[in-house]
């Protein structure tokens, strides 16, 4: 085991799925093809690493990155150097994160690597692991079985009286921030991310059935509230939506226009499917133009002047 190797593991158990350019991108090395031979070396002869099988499912599939993950074997090393508690996931797996569908699980994972790959090195701006964020919440959400379950307080008094304190919950796919540093001073703004790969409805005739627009409204209902101090102690929260196409992005984006209400803290986004790295630049499977926001200026969520 090198120390390298090590960073490898502790890279997968904060982000379940990497796919190698972004594991390179991470831990480093000069040549990308002896380091994804070393990856190869991991999975075939140590069994430190898996290649999840679902990521051949695609016909395009073998023409990409592959795709790892941790072996049992990577955890127990990571455990035995006392590496593993350090290690929290950017998302909690389990009920909300373990059991989704994989190409949604690494969805999630791109768009968080995405984001936190274009902070590195800047002096003005942090990325704030989910891990940063649980540490200093309240305690009863820091001992919570779902610490990452917003709960929706009841507007009805009698509600209330009766004992049902909150009428719903809403579960981001994961929750991250950004530190910026100006002068002497940091500021913070706080994201849940929303991976959408098209596969909820936008909208529904009949009321009561599950939408994309309902979810988002539960995010209104949310930010209307001090629920985000109390669950988690953040001041603020931006909803990042990451869809599979732009004509969904435009969809979404013209049926939450229609209601009434402030759209700021609403910004969207497309996932792409390049993965370049030949020409020394990172891997990245979002683009890096400012999220589009409904009657607001794009928002470049890396710079805190804007």
């Amino acid at each position: 085991m090198t120390p390298r190797d090590l960073n490898i593991f502790i890279l997968l158990e904060r982000y379940r799925y990497l796919r190698s350019t972004f594991i390179h991108a991470f831990v480093g090395g000069r040549s990308v093809t002896r380091f994804k031979e070393r990856l190869g070396n991991l999975y075939h002869e140590g069994g430190y690493l898996n290649r999840p099988e679902r990521q051949w499912e695609t016909a395009h599939s073998r023409y990409l990155p592959v795709v790892y993950e941790n072996a049992d074997l990577a955890g127990n090393i990571l455990a035995e150097d006392g590496l593993l508690e350090p290690a929290v996931p950017h998302m909690p797996y389990g009920a909300s994160g373990e059991g989704r569908q994989f190409s949604h699980s690494l969805m999630i994972c791109e768009t968080l690597a995405s984001i936190e790959l274009q902070t590195i090195g800047r002096p003005d701006v942090r990325f704030v692991a989910w891990p940063e964020i649980l540490a200093k919440a309240p305690e009863a959400t820091r001992h919570s079985i779902f610490p990452l379950r917003f709960p929706i307080p009841c507007s009805s008094p009698d509600q209330h009286n009766k004992g049902i304190p909150y009428r719903g919950y809403i579960v981001p796919d994961a929750v991250f921030g950004l530190e910026y540093l100006i002068g002497a001073s940091k500021y913070y703004r706080f994201f849940a991310l929303e991976a959408d790969r098209g596969t909820m409805p936008i909208v529904r005739a009949k009321a009561g059935q599950s939408t994309y627009l309902a979810k988002l409204s539960l995010y209104e209902e949310l930010l209307a509230t001090g629920a985000l101090r109390s669950h988690l102690g953040i001041p603020n929260l931006l909803v990042l939506t990451v869809t599979a196409s732009e004509g969904r992005k435009r969809h979404i984006m013209s049926a939450l226009s229609k209601r009434t209400g402030e759209h700021a803290p609403f910004l969207f986004s497309v996932a792409t499917r390049k993965l370049p790295y030949e020409d020394g630049c990172p891997p990245e499977s979002l683009s890096r133009e400012p999220w589009q926001r409904i009657d607001h200026a794009p928002l470049d969520i890396l710079d805190a002047g804007v």
